[in-house]
């Protein structure tokens, strides 16, 4: 598809905080947009980038009553050596067409939404952050639009990617945080909507994480809904537990996000010899581990923060201190090499990263 560029009259880029450590994150956005229409007669199609504005849709759009959504998180990174870079985007395009196929939401020709990506990058490429842990967040999202009250899927969409500049997604930056393990509400079930990256389960969590928070803590740590014994992720991490010589992570059975930076921590720490188990854990399990000395590290992982190594946990009302309270070693380790792939400082053995300026 022919993509269509209207440029902005005048750019925003004097409102970018010159202070990168005041960036924040999802704060600011770039000057222009990336749009795509869907109706059942034409398919995906008036592919076109606009100056950022503001949507308009009817107050009937089924968007706003049925939460028929999908969207996904990526970034791209200005280079030491001025080029630009974007990392395993492909990833994000079959993890967004399964999220539309459990959604009922029309898949997207990764071809073309690749192509629209790297356009909006280009052409807003001065607001790319050049300081260390730095970089455009990318936010490609698709939403229900006919003006109609009744519970079927839609037959008009809209795709829409928008962008801005990001910097530590923790207030700690690359410190270690705390997490709150919620016992008292659920994120997903297997058969339902947790593998989607949908509103709904974003949606859900506030209420855990208002409570997290408001106890002092950065993240809920969310177990299964069945048992409430089985560990699943973080709020917008996946988890890892380094106990004794092995890498656990909890397995993809359905309630879990696939996240895209957990598929690279787990292929680069086999690269690197680690013994990596994907199996249920329970928390009564990293407790015991924690009690004996065994459970070495714990950390996150994500596109957002990429690697969040944690020094402590609460469990009913009890607090754990995960080894002495500082970044593992491994954690440590995983976000400065996964950091050096990003921004083209070290060769890439996967093939995951491109350069597109």
């Amino acid at each position: 598809m022919d993509i269509k560029i209207t440029r902005a009259s005048e750019s925003k880029i004097g409102t970018l905080p010159t202070d990168s450590s005041a960036l924040g994150f999802g704060r600011h956005f770039t000057d222009h947009m990336f749009l795509m229409d869907f109706n059942r007669e034409e398919g995906w199609h008036n592919p076109r980038i606009e100056p950022r504005r503001m949507l308009e849709l009817s107050p009937s759009a089924m968007v706003l009553h049925y939460g028929q959504q999908v969207f996904e998180g990526l970034k791209a990174y200005r280079g030491e050596d001025g080029g630009v870079y974007l990392f395993r985007y492909n990833n994000n395009w079959n993890r967004m067409n399964r999220s539309c196929e459990r959604m009922v939401i029309p898949t997207v020709d990764p071809a073309v939404v690749s192509e629209g990506l790297k356009e909006l990058v280009k052409l807003d490429q001065d607001w790319i952050p050049k300081a260390e842990g730095c970089a455009l967040y990318i936010r490609p999202t698709i939403i229900a639009t006919d003006p109609f009250l009744g519970v079927r899927p839609s037959d008009t969409y809209l795709f829409f990617i928008i962008a801005g500049p990001v910097g530590a997604y923790y207030p700690e930056g690359f410190n270690p945080i705390s997490i709150y393990v919620s016992d008292k509400y659920v994120r997903a079930v297997a058969g339902g909507t947790g593998e989607a990256k949908t509103s709904g389960n974003y949606s859900g969590s506030l209420a855990a994480q208002r409570e997290a928070q408001q106890a002092g803590y950065s993240q809920v740590l969310w177990l299964d809904a069945k048992e409430r014994k089985y560990v699943e992720e973080v709020g917008t991490m996946n988890i890892f537990f380094r106990i004794n010589d092995e890498l656990i992570t909890s397995p993809l059975t359905g309630s879990i996000l696939p996240g895209n930076t957990r598929d690279a921590v787990i292929s680069i720490a086999k690269e690197w010899g680690v013994k990596v188990v994907e199996r249920k854990i329970s928390i009564d399990e990293v407790v015991a581990a924690n009690d004996d000395g065994s459970l070495k590290e714990v950390f996150g992982s994500g596109t957002a923060a990429i690697i969040a190594p944690v020094k402590q946990f609460c469990y009913q009302d009890k607090e754990y201190q995960v080894g002495d309270g500082t970044t593992g070693e491994l954690a440590a380790r995983l976000y400065q090499y996964i950091l050096d792939l990003q921004y083209g400082r070290v060769d890439d053995p996967f093939g995951w990263r491109e350069r597109i300026i």
